[in-house]
């Protein structure tokens, strides 16, 4: 219970780091209503950045704002056939200028051996934009954060202990085509022995095509320390796509609420390997 609350505490004070107090006056002072003040400043604040589509799978370089539920399907070594309903995402909020807050809700984990089905993990976390230029004043996106997830899974379906993620993401775009890296730790609070500490590196291009098509493909390496797969490397290639986002009041300019959709493949391509021949489907309502 200390580690959870500690956390706590961790993430509230980067969130009043990320606001000053002058932020929160001129909310108050705000007469345009909560949700209208809402959307505007969720407008503002992406407006200063790139237009690019949320990746398939790697973590965004920017801020966004949506509901959002991932389907996978793994084979393990084993040839066990793991559903994942849910991919442990959920709703993404701009609370505040350059401020990003995660709600993950845990995933449903359904196995074809019949057993260790349940729920796992649940999750949040907050991220803060450091620097960032749209495409006509440079191009670029730099952001900060930190995860926590808490050890709410069922059977071996999550983490024994709560588990502290800080990441960095970087993304720069040239023309309609454009470039992201997100290196992240998991930090676990306890039992490292048998979790061990692992680092996670996606790097990811993609391309945008007429309106609304966006392929990609994403390279992601997770070098293990500690741990039963103690000095282990494991890579995974994901050729995909992303499609939106198609809004659901086209004819308003000021509309934001819309739907984006993506697939993909996700194949090993390391002799070591948890797991291969991933499909993965994913749905973002955006608000």
């Amino acid at each position: 219970m200390a580690s959870i609350r500690a956390m706590g505490i961790l993430c509230v004070a980067c969130l009043g780091l990320c606001a000053g107090p002058d932020v929160f006056a001129a909310e108050m002072d705000d007469k345009e209503g909560f949700l209208a003040g809402f959307e505007r400043r969720a407008t503002a604040t992406q407006s200063k950045q790139p237009g690019w589509a949320v990746p398939l799978f790697a973590p965004y370089s920017g801020l966004i704002q949506s509901i959002r539920l991932d389907f996978t399907r793994q084979v393990s070594n084993t040839g066990v056939k793991t559903w994942n309903y849910g991919g442990a995402k959920g709703l993404n909020f701009i609370p505040l200028p350059n401020t990003q807050i995660d709600i993950n809700f845990p995933a449903y984990y359904q196995r074809s051996s019949g057993t260790g089905d349940g729920a796992g993990d649940f999750a949040f976390g907050v991220k803060y934009r450091l620097f960032t230029a749209n495409e006509k004043k440079g191009n670029y996106s730099v952001l900060v954060g930190l995860a926590t997830s808490l050890p709410t899974g069922s059977y071996s379906n999550g983490a024994s202990h709560a588990v502290i993620t800080p990441n960095i993401a970087i993304g720069k775009g040239w023309g309609r085509f454009d470039v992201q890296t997100v290196a992240s730790i998991n930090l676990p609070t306890g039992n490292t022995g048998r979790l061990g500490r692992h680092v996670t590196w996606h790097t990811l291009g993609q391309l945008h095509l007429g309106k609304y098509f966006w392929p990609e493909i994403e390279n992601s390496t997770t070098f293990y320390q500690g741990g039963a797969n103690d000095g282990q490397v494991q890579n995974h290639i994901l050729p995909g796509f992303m499609f939106g986002k198609i809004k659901f009041k086209p004819e308003d300019p000021e509309s934001r609420t819309g739907i984006s959709v993506g697939a993909g493949m996700q194949f090993a391509t390391t002799h070591f390997h948890l797991h291969d021949h991933m499909p993965i489907f994913s749905a973002r309502v955006t608000f």
